[in-house]
């Protein structure tokens, strides 16, 4: 599984990194990013956000990334299986 969030889209509100922190980070900017094995997907540090900024999820962290979409109130996070 594959995720990533339009950061159009966040409202900062933080649900996803406080469900899933391993897979989920909030950035100075008040926006959420998606990360994995320490490599944080965001424009602001000079890799793509939106689709191109797939992070893998861990086998473990599947259904918490899902439950952090579903709770999500701006719905910007997406993922693919």
């Amino acid at each position: 599984m594959k995720v990533w969030i339009d950061q159009d889209l966040c409202t900062g509100d933080g649900l996803c990194a406080e469900i899933c922190p391993e897979v989920f980070v909030m950035k100075n900017d008040g926006l959420a990013y998606v990360q994995d094995y320490e490599k944080v997907y965001s424009a602001i540090d000079g890799n793509p956000q939106g689709s191109e900024g797939r992070a893998v999820v861990p086998i473990n962290k599947i259904e918490l990334v899902k439950e952090a979409a579903e709770e999500c109130p701006g719905e910007c996070i997406f993922y693919d299986e």
